[in-house]
């Protein structure tokens, strides 16, 4: 069987598509400049429509950093008879990304029931390189309710504000959104089992990746009967249990009804939310779970499946070709990646992945009988990012891998075998590389019929969908005046394959086997069918809640058990109270021969009483139910005690005692009593505990119920206490009499000091920054505490002697990850100030341990230097800290006399030399790579008609109809002379650079101004090319060197985007 899929995709988060809360609908952004213009396929409106009518609407937005509004809304546009406009919020919507969705125009106007169907992208145009737009994609059916939709986080607005990336040029930005519409299906009653024998997933957030590669692993019997048959126990929890959760979802994927949830199998893998609001590759999350199934089935009767399965093996061979030397080493895969990119089919790039590549040596590879690679995403290094290729790919349903005699195959592969596969699933990716959503057709049983699996939905699908349509490249729509000689409108399709499965036909029948109920082990089938069958019995009750009223009863014993636990300032937490599902036309007095049977009070010494909101926001028993009220019905009661719309009814059950301990009649009550509780304090233990209730004259004195007090507490009679009102003198609390000279040994000697303890009191979970995922101590801290309070017991836990090395982070809520900005010195009053995110608060702190006091460290400024030594290949990265009045001219990475100088080098070009007096706390390395470089003698010499010229390396790319300039390697400068020719240049920069004879026979060379080459002939004089001007700046102008990267795919670490918002797959379990 082989699996194929592209390189792991650096691909930031998200499918998330949330529409903007209902308080912000309302039109009301700011007067602006805004251009605005639509190409439309179908621009008649209202007209009937066969084919489904689309349009691309371009925005453009003027003074976009001026801009004060909090969203913004475009013109309207028309597409299939409807109006509809794109909505951004410019600063983001609440989240740091700008947010845009498209939007029902007329939404408020439309009549009852309306409902609308559309596909579409949503795209921030990049105006230097249009290939490195952002574009997302996604569909949704428009209704009243949801009437806007589309992405909170569509990208980060520190891309979007900075203008070299060039998504904001001349203080403008270009929005672009294609809107597809298509004929309204009624989503929401489809049933995919009834329509097709097969149930979708549900969408965790960002999850489709998995449900995509979840719904492929599942449609492969042989590795599901595998699933199976791993041992588990009856004991074993599915969210702490890979094996168990995967055999449940499997379970409930082949004989629920209805879609299946994958929190269970999410929570097994210690993912938390965010983990699950972040989209990964799939074919990264197929490793990590392939290896960790296969760690898993170790010792047990399944294993070595996954090997079985997927397990391929492909030889690297190298010959020298000067020396005497060979090699052979063979590899295993379990997935192979194939190169889309200049490559017409699956078979071109086989060819491609086997050919013979020359280096210092040659190095061939070959593939043995698993073969196989798809690539979608590849790095970009003139851009330091990747980007999606999304050029037209084809692949057959049969793929023969002994063509042409076998010439994929190494000479030692079983020829025996017969490697003839038949495809078995597709695995789409739509959008771009910042996100997108992925999908899946599969046909499970190798039939003609194929299925469309997208998260919670599943269709039938003919094989045109599942193959032609994902093939990529450039779609034409059909023209609307065809007579007129208008140009096709033409779009790029973003949804194509991404990864492919085929199994071979020799193993179809083992593979594609029978799975049924004797291999699922009993105790999973008994859990599973307790499971549903609680699922059914929630689901009857939520259908007959509207016949019932829940009455929660709260009495004495809760109180004792939760108050000086959970409950400090009330009386009770109603939720962990005894609750009873009565018939809401069950009498009361009937009810309480309910209570009597569950906590064996006889009905007469029951006393009920109703609960009240106060002004002051406490809740209190406020008044005893009358004989009257207890002859009506319960429903009739809770209507009548409860006006705010709740199905409770919440009671307190008063119960007296005699002598005896048993239940007596309760005393008659007066208007001018009033019922009192009563909590004792021990200050010595630092506890809170209940002791009862009296009823007390409201014009009573509190010496009158002093011995009864006392008697509660287990006190002598004469003890002398304190009392203290909480909140309306409902609740007292109260303490013995503390001897003055004895409170200043106790933390808290009275009840004002421990119940101010009480309510700052903060318990803060610390994590080292560099392992922001795991707690590493807890400290019970208070929010009044002071920022040096807190790093003295943080430094105090680490065993610390200066705390002031301690740094500490906050943590953001919507993330789960520490915020960018770390807590200057002091920078915060109290603990409760370090814990607060928007309107939320935070438990958690981030900590790191300096070298140097922190006080030091932000007089300083750090930055991480490239030094290119003069004679020397190697480049070295230096972090320097230097003080931050300190100058240019203060850096020393050589010897003492070395004349350095600082360069910026963004993608590849040199954007600014700083001058020695620029002040080291202007410079910004966030961004791009300081480079720090002797200054060559020749430089230091200049003649009066000597210039100093940048020499970039590029290559030329023609993608979408247009020449695209990609620079990459290191820029450098060069002294050109008057009057010296190419010829005399070229011979410098080979000697310069060290390039062989042959190689350097193939590069050319162009003078470049704005982006466009003008090719040098070796006889031309390279100086009247360029202008007499200031170096500084002058990077529009350069002497180009055009000649292949032959540089290692590697990340670029010298101008590594220090902002990437992936992370790894994970599976922690």
């Amino acid at each position: 069987m082989t699996v194929m899929t592209p390189a792991p995709i650096d691909q930031q988060e998200d499918e998330e598509m949330l529409v903007p809360h209902s308080d912000l609908a309302e039109n009301n952004h700011q007067p602006m400049d805004v251009v605005a213009q639509t190409e439309t396929a179908s621009t008649v409106e209202n007209q009937p429509v066969e084919d489904p009518p689309s349009s691309r609407f371009t925005w453009r937005i003027d003074n976009f950093s001026r801009l004060n509004a909090k969203k913004l809304y475009s013109e309207l546009f028309v597409v299939g008879g409807f109006k509809w406009r794109v909505l951004i919020f410019p600063k983001g919507n609440n989240v740091d990304h700008l947010s845009m969705y498209l939007d029902v125009a007329d939404s408020s106007s439309l009549p009852y029931g309306w409902s609308r169907y559309a596909q579409f992208s949503l795209a921030v145009v990049n105006q230097i390189h249009h290939k490195y737009s952002v574009r997302k994609d996604t569909q949704h059916q428009f209704n009243a309710r949801e009437s806007d939709w589309g992405f909170t986080s569509f990208m980060p607005l520190g891309e979007l504000y900075d203008p070299s990336r060039g998504y904001l040029v001349n203080d403008s930005v270009i929005i672009e959104a294609e809107v597809l519409v298509r004929r309204v299906v009624d989503y929401w009653t489809y049933d995919s089992k009834k329509e097709t024998g097969y149930v979708g997933l549900k969408n965790q957030g960002a999850t489709c990746y998995m449900n995509s590669l979840l719904q492929t692993l599942f449609h492969i019997p042989y590795f599901r009967k595998a699933v199976y048959h791993m041992p588990t126990t009856e004991n074993d929890l599915p969210s702490a249990s890979i094996p168990l959760a995967l055999q449940s979802l499997f379970y409930k994927l082949q004989y629920s009804d209805n879609s299946v949830a994958t929190k269970e199998l999410t929570k097994s893998f210690g993912w938390d939310t965010y983990d699950s609001f972040m989209q990964h590759d799939v074919q990264e999350l197929n490793r990590v779970l392939s290896e960790k199934l296969e760690d898993k089935m170790k010792g047990t009767v399944v294993e070595g499946t996954i090997q079985k399965l997927f397990e391929g093996h492909h030889m690297n061979y190298i010959e020298c070709i000067n020396v005497d030397y060979k090699s052979t080493r063979k590899e295993s895969f379990y997935d192979l990646q194939l190169d889309v990119k200049g490559c017409r089919d699956v078979y071109a790039s086989f060819d491609k992945y086997v050919e013979v590549e020359r280096l210092e040596g040659d190095n061939k590879y070959h593939a043995e009988h698993y073969g196989l690679q798809l690539k979608r995403f590849e790095y970009d290094f003139m851009r330091d990012t990747m980007v999606k290729i999304n050029d037209r790919y084809e692949f057959p349903l049969e793929l023969d891998l002994d063509r042409e005699n076998g010439k994929y195959l190494s000479p030692d592969a079983d020829r025996s075998v017969r490697n003839l596969y038949t495809l078995h699933s597709v695995l789409v990716h739509s959008g771009g590389v910042h996100g997108g959503h992925y999908y899946a057709f599969i046909r499970p049983t190798l039939s003609d019929q194929w299925y469309k699996f997208d998260d919670e939905r599943v269709t039938k699908e003919d094989v045109k969908r599942a193959l032609e349509e994902q093939y990529g490249g450039e779609e034409e729509l059909p023209q609307t005046n065809p007579g007129f000689n208008n140009t096709p409108f033409k779009f790029t399709k973003y949804s194509n394959a991404y990864m492919l499965v085929y199994i071979r036909d020799s193993d179809k029948d083992k593979i594609i086997c029978n799975v049924d109920e004797k291999d699922i082990a009993e105790h999973l089938r008994e859990r599973l069918k307790k499971e549903q069958e609680e699922k059914e019995h929630k689901k009857k009750e939520k259908a007959e809640a509207h016949l019932y009223t829940i009455i929660k009863v709260a009495r004495d014993e809760d109180l004792v058990e939760q108050i000086g636990r959970d409950i400090y300032f009330d009386l009770v937490d109603h939720d962990k109270v005894r609750s009873f599902r009565i018939q809401k036309q069950m009498p009361f007095n009937l009810f309480k021969e309910e209570v009597a049977k569950d906590f064996g009070i006889p009905v007469q010494f029951q006393r009920f009483w109703l609960w009240a909101k106060r002004q002051n926001h406490t809740y209190r028993p406020n008044r005893p139910l009358t004989p009257m009220e207890e002859t009506q019905s319960v429903g009739h009661l809770r209507e009548v005690s409860n006006k705010v719309h709740n199905a409770e009814l919440k009671l307190f059950l008063e119960v007296e005692h005699g002598p005896d301990l048993r239940p007596i009649a309760p005393p008659d009550k007066t208007k001018d009593d009033i019922l009192l509780f009563f909590k004792l304090y021990d200050p010595e233990k630092e506890e809170l505990r209940y002791v009862g209730r009296l009823f007390v004259k409201s014009t009573g004195k509190p010496l009158e119920i002093l011995t009864k007090l006392n008697e509660m507490a287990g006190y002598t009679p004469d003890e002398e206490i304190e009392l203290y009102e909480l909140e309306d003198g409902d609740i007292i609390c109260y303490q013995k009499s503390s001897p003055v000279e004895g409170g200043e040994q106790l933390r808290y000697p009275d009840v004002p000091s421990f119940m101010d303890y009480v309510h700052n009191r903060q318990v803060v979970h610390f994590r080292a920054l560099d392992k922001p995922k795991e707690d590493d101590f807890c400290l019970e801290l208070s929010k009044l505490h002071t920022y040096d309070d807190v790093v003295e017991r943080v430094a105090q836990q680490l065993g610390l002697d200066d705390p002031s090395k301690i740094r500490l982070t906050p943590h953001n809520c919507y993330s789960q990850q520490p915020k960018p900005h770390p807590i200057k010195y002091r920078g915060v009053e109290h603990l409760s100030d370090m814990l607060v995110h928007y309107n939320q608060t935070s438990d958690t702190l981030y900590y790191e341990v300096l070298d140097i006091p922190l006080p030091e460290l932000q007089g300083l400024k750090t930055l991480k230097v490239a030094f290119h030594h003069a004679t020397k290949e190697e480049v070295v990265v230096h972090t320097i800290r230097l003080p931050k009045q300190s100058t240019v001219g203060d850096v020393e990475l050589s010897h003492p006399n070395a004349e350095l100088r600082l360069l910026e080098v963004f993608y590849h070009k040199i954007y600014k030399v700083f001058p020695p007096s620029e002040k080291i706390e202007n410079i910004n390395d966030q961004y791009w790579t300081l480079r720090a470089e002797e200054i060559p003698e020749e430089e230091k010499n200049l003649g009066p008609h000597d210039r100093l010229i940048h020499v970039y390396h590029f290559t030329k790319d023609t993608a979408q109809n247009q020449l695209q300039i990609q620079n990459f390697g290191e820029p450098f400068f060069l002294v050109i002379h008057e009057g010296e020719t190419l010829a005399e240049i070229k011979e410098r920069i080979q000697k310069k650079l060290q390039i062989p004879d042959e190689e350097f026979a193939k590069w050319k060379f162009a003078f470049l101004s704005l982006g466009r080459p003008e090719y040098l002939q070796d006889s031309d004089i390279v100086s009247n090319r360029f202008q007499r001007r200031d170096v500084y700046g002058a990077w529009e102008q350069y002497l180009g060197l055009e000649h292949s990267d032959n540089a290692p795919k590697r990340a670029y670490t010298a101008s590594q985007n220090r902002h990437t918002f992936e992370k790894p797959v994970k599976i922690y379990n």
